[in-house]
């Protein structure tokens, strides 16, 4: 559906209070910051072809991000600006989510990983004018979420002053980077253990070269495809070295670890561990980006699904009556907990990514833990959110050309790369059992004084499930076990629970920020509403937990499903007001199949 098949009075009096709810949800970057890349991506060269092979479609996603790269002025300061590197994330994967994949490991990890460390003069030109593309290499067949114990090693040649790279075992290849022969020359940055003088000294990254112009690989270098994936189509490969030499300039040195040419080892960390954190920092960023493409994809998903629901014409409940799917309530209620989801999601990556903008050494820890959960959680939601879309759309859902389906499948990665969602849980929630999380109070209000349309009311609801979490976690922690590994066992459950309960209240408590940050009347009524919708789900599903522990009357308890039911009433007429302020360009929406007729 296009602006014309709207009626003009609707566009017109929506248009404010969109254009209102787009500033706050895009920081006020929308046309700044933010056009420039949705200009590009709905521009000719990235609409979606129909009927390419496999091996096809990821020879166009490498001649796309030929194009990116004409648009970046310098690829060393995108890697340096989170806002920036983050804001190219939300708009590439909707129209090429394996452009997206390559566009994130070239400019966020290899180039990002140059950033992070010292330069030693080098020449990367051929980078920058993507005459050779850079990728990342880190995980192992054998290490993936456990990568600190990979096994490549680099042991420094004292007589070449140089280092020899190698593969040891069949379980240190490295699994799943980009590093076929699609797209010509290429480069990476290769994680490996520094090794002098038969002497660990961990895991550091190595600039190597790995193939020639026409994708071959380089001598030493062996690259075996592999199967197929099902998620964005990339050139995956298991990478292995057999005797690689490098010159002394391909390590990649910083605070964390230096090493002179006569073979002199110094480091600002003792922990071979932590070495390992900082030389893969990149990481982090990493995941700020994988939240960034799912934020984007999964708003587009819910602009095409909410249009169509406007303009899909089903049967009323009267003999002859014809009405839009909208107007039913078993389909506009899961579509509008999406745009809540949606909102809450948007604004939550906000504000982890200006925080992460602005941690100093002091800070790092406690925003790599925020920045962690805050992917883990928006990239699930995302899958969720955008299988409802699909499910909305019917068997149109399922045509890659209406920009769900193909979308929707990128997630899997999101949800696995950069470290995967439930294993980030496992580890913040033990963290935050430590001491690494700060508990909200419990209000001194009794809950039979409260409103359920208060919003403070529904905020320090969250906070008690939070505190709920955290002290159950303690419980069991405590209780005696047969083993370290069974103590553990026994406190995942509600640890994961209170990550996800701490996640769930800076989303809410984000979405009520904006609330008080756009123009007073409906903007402002529409974000309490949509955060009344996304908290009382939330107290709905943990009511037994918030009763038996008095933090909400009985009497409460009953009324929570026509609360809901009132935030519903409210919202249904708005929903393409609040799904236009996702900024969705109208020229990529006219190519959708489904949106043309």
């Amino acid at each position: 559906m296009t602006d014309s098949q709207i009626p003009d009075s609707a566009s017109v009096s929506a248009a404010p209070v969109s254009a209102a709810l787009a500033d706050v949800l895009f920081a006020g970057h929308l046309d700044t910051t933010h056009e420039r890349w949705r200009r590009l991506f709905s521009s000719a060269p990235f609409r979606f072809e129909e009927g390419l092979t496999h091996r096809e479609r990821i020879d166009l996603s490498y001649d796309r991000l030929r194009l990116v790269n004409e648009t970046v002025e310098a690829p060393q300061v995108l890697a340096s600006d989170p806002v920036e590197l983050t804001a190219i994330h939300e708009w590439a994967g909707v129209v090429d989510p394996g452009m997206a994949t390559i566009v994130s490991i070239h400019y966020n990890l290899f180039f990002g990983s140059l950033v992070d460390h010292e330069a030693a003069g080098r020449d990367l030109g051929e980078y920058v004018r993507v005459d050779r593309i850079g990728t990342f290499l880190c995980t192992e067949v054998a290490h993936g979420n456990d990568a600190v114990h990979m096994e490549t090693t680099a042991t420094f040649d004292r007589a070449a002053r140089g280092f020899v790279l190698n593969t040891p075992t069949a379980g240190a290849a490295k699994f799943m980077p980009n590093t076929g022969p699609a797209g010509g020359a290429k480069g990476a940055v290769v994680a490996a253990r520094l090794i002098v003088d038969g002497t660990d000294h961990g895991v550091f990254l190595f600039l190597t070269p790995l193939s020639d112009s026409d994708g071959s690989p380089l001598p030493g270098v062996e690259v075996r495809p592999l199967p197929q994936t099902a998620s964005s189509p990339v050139d995956h490969c298991a990478t292995t070295f057999h005797g690689v030499r490098l010159p002394f300039s391909a390590l990649l040195q910083g605070d964390h670890g230096r090493l002179t040419p006569d073979g002199e080892f110094t480091s600002a960390l003792g922990s071979p561990r932590r070495r390992f954190l900082q030389s893969i920092g990149r990481v982090t960023m990493g995941k700020l980006c994988m939240t960034a493409h799912s934020l984007g994809v999964m708003r587009h998903a819910l602009d095409v699904a909410m249009r169509y629901a406007h303009t899909r014409v089903t049967s009323g409940m009267t003999n002859g009556q014809r009405v839009p799917l909208i107007a039913h309530r078993g389909h506009h209620t899961p579509l509008l907990d999406a745009v809540a989801t949606t909102y809450a999601a948007t604004l939550l990556q906000r504000s982890v990514v200006r925080q992460w903008d602005r941690a100093t050494g002091e800070d790092r820890e406690a925003y790599e833990r925020l920045t962690a959960i805050s992917k883990a959680w928006i990239t699930w939601r995302a899958r969720a959110v955008m299988t409802e879309c699909r499910e909305r759309c019917g068997a149109q859902g399922l045509i890659q050309a209406n920009g769900i389906a193909l979308q929707l499948a990128s997630i899997e990665g999101t949800i696995t790369a950069e470290g995967d969602n439930a294993v980030i849980l496992q580890k913040a929630g033990g963290e935050m059992l430590l001491g690494g999380v700060d508990l909200k109070p419990e209000s001194e209000i009794a809950p039979a004084d409260r409103e359920l349309t208060d919003p403070q009311f529904l905020q320090d609801l969250l906070a008690d499930i939070e505190r709920i979490s955290h002290a159950r976690a303690k419980a069991r922690l405590r209780q005696r076990a047969a083993s370290p590994l069974a103590r553990w066992n026994a406190t995942v459950t509600p640890a994961v629970a209170l990550a996800d309960a701490h996640v769930h209240r800076l989303a809410a408590e984000s979405l009520l920020t904006a609330a008080g940050q756009v123009p007073s009347g409906l903007p402002a009524d529409l974000l309490r509403g949509l955060h009344a919708l996304f908290t009382l789900r939330r107290v709905a599903a943990h009511s037994g937990d918030l009763l038996a522990r008095r933090r909400l009357t009985a009497e409460q308890v009953e009324h929570l499903p026509d609360a809901v039911d009132a935030v519903l009433g409210f919202l249904e007429p708005h929903a393409l007001t609040l799904t236009r302020a996702f900024g969705v360009s109208e020229t990529l929406l006219e190519t959708h199949p489904m949106l043309s007729a």
